[in-house]
This record gives structure tokens, C-alpha cells and sequence, in this order.
């Protein structure tokens, strides 16, 4: 069994890079993907619990035919605000560009 362990001797004194660097290749990544706006997926959980339903947002990052689902009854609901999140986490699940789960067929 190999228990070698790397080790830097470098003086305290000498480090000068924050615990926390900008990166340079974030501006890169914010154009080629997306992601689930997190912000909107709890609200819309918020809203639909308000209205007696009970939604899994693990399950509506994992599976799109049940976020499909789940967008698609929050619009028989006659609440506007409700209507528009929903609208726009359609237009979230609905768009190719947007990462699939391993697994997942779009």
C-alpha cells in the first residue's frame, strides 16, 4: 500500500492568493450552459404547497416529463403569479440548450 503524501513547504508569509480567486473561464461557461434557476423552482414549489400540491424538486431536475407535468398543472390554477413562473421554467425545460440528466432523452 502506497500512504506517500504530498507536501509544499511554502512560508505563510509568502502566499498571497485568497482562499477564493476569480476564475477567468466563468464568463466562458455562462454562455455556452445553463441551469435551472434555482430562485424560481422554489418559488414555484412555495405556490404550488399554497395550493395543496405538493411538488419534488429533485424530481423536477431529474425527470422532464414530470416537470412537464407539474408546469403543465400549475396552469389550471387561476393564480397569475403561479402562471408566470411556471411560464418561465417552461421555457427553461423546454429549451435544448438546457443540460439533460444522464439518462434523460429531450
Amino acid at each position: 500500500m502506497n500512504n506517500a503524501v504530498a507536501h509544499v513547504n511554502v512560508p505563510w508569509s509568502e502566499i498571497t492568493l485568497t482562499s477564493i480567486d476569480a476564475s477567468d473561464e466563468y464568463d466562458a461557461l455562462t454562455g455556452s450552459m445553463r441551469y435551472c434557476p434555482t430562485s424560481l423552482l422554489s418559488a414555484f414549489a412555495l405556490l404550488m404547497a399554497g395550493h395543496g400540491r405538493c411538488i419534488n424538486t429533485s424530481m423536477m431536475l431529474g425527470d422532464r416529463e414530470y416537470a412537464m407535468w407539474q408546469l403543465a398543472r400549475a396552469h389550471t390554477l387561476q393564480d397569475r403569479e403561479l402562471r408566470g413562473i411556471a411560464a418561465k421554467l417552461f421555457a427553461y425545460f423546454d429549451d435544448e440548450r438546457a443540460p439533460v440528466p444522464a439518462g434523460l432523452h429531450a
